[in-house]
């Protein structure tokens, strides 16, 4: 691939993307959280009802389902070209996810996100673009705001701005909570249904021109299983607990491997995580940082 010119990459910085329109009902947000794992035990009351309608806790929507109301951005991806910025879909790789709730997310309705490129960085081996959406619902209230950090390799050398280099290192002690979770083997085929058709989730000759020996997890998949365990574990499955979760997708997932989620309370509201491959003892979600409300707020 070739790089753009200094240009073409200054001319799309705040080029809007949307706005995004989606609308949904329990159905898909049932969906969702099938995919991202839910329930572990379908005996689990307080996992069931992010499933199940009918739930006796009342249904509920996973937080991060909010990011399925940018799920057609997806398209742009795999259009090969962002604001004049022509690429190969399959060598896109997502870098960094960051999600702030605002308010519970209603069971139904419909959403639309104004979305906008805020920056492009130069990292030499590849380009690096941030995405941000605000969210909001028909009465105009935001629901939730949303980072997208894209890598597309192959598309660096254009003479831009490196950027920040943020680097989290996880605490020296022992975690706090560590959570297993092991993923399907058909998890990615379950999760793309919720809105990421991106084919190196599903086709095998797909994955290997992104270098991949057979289809990988989407990245929000594992992120969604992070967030479940901090959920569980931190929250008392109350969805509105959770303020806002970031994280770095620092390695692939093969569906059916497990999942190790390690959480370390940096206070009464701020917390650390990573997650693992266990298979290969591979650090897949780092820089993880979440935010709680208290109780009652």
């Amino acid at each position: 691939m070739t790089a753009p010119s200094l240009d073409i990459v200054k001319r799309a910085i705040g080029q809007e993307l949307g706005p995004l329109t989606y609308s949904y009902c329990e159905r898909e947000a049932a969906l969702y959280a099938l995919g991202i794992g839910a329930p572990a035990d379908p005996l689990d009351q307080d996992e069931l009802k992010f499933v199940y309608e009918l739930s006796s806790r009342g249904f509920a929507v996973f937080p991060t389902f909010a990011l399925i109301y940018l799920r057609d951005l997806h398209d742009h991806f795999l259009s090969g070209n962002l604001a004049g910025i022509v690429y190969n879909p399959m060598m896109v790789l997502h870098g960094e996810q960051y999600l702030e709730l605002l308010r519970p997310l209603p069971v139904r309705g419909t959403v639309t996100t104004a979305l906008s490129i805020s920056q492009i960085y130069d990292k030499g081996s590849g380009m690096l673009l941030t995405i941000e959406g605000e969210s909001a619902d028909k009465s105009g209230e935001t629901l939730a705001f949303s980072r997208w950090s894209v890598f597309i390799r192959g598309l660096g050398g254009f003479g831009g701005d490196r950027g920040p280099s943020r680097k989290v290192e996880a605490p020296q002690s022992a975690p706090d909570i560590v959570q297993e979770e092991k993923t399907s083997e058909s998890q990615a085929l379950l999760y793309r249904l919720a809105g990421d058709v991106n084919p190196l989730h599903a086709d095998p000759q797909m994955a290997a021109i992104g270098n991949y020996d057979k289809p990988i997890l989407h990245g929000l998949c594992t992120y969604g299983f992070a967030a479940r365990a901090i959920l569980r574990h931190c929250c008392a499955n109350e969805p509105r607990r959770l303020a806002s979760i970031g994280a770095r997708f620092s390695q692939h997932v093969f569906p059916g491997e497990t999942l190790q989620t390690e959480i370390w309370a940096l206070d009464e509201r701020e917390l650390h995580f990573q997650t693992r491959a266990l298979e290969r003892n591979a650090v897949v979600l780092s820089n993880g940082r979440a935010r709680l409300r208290p109780l009652g707020a």
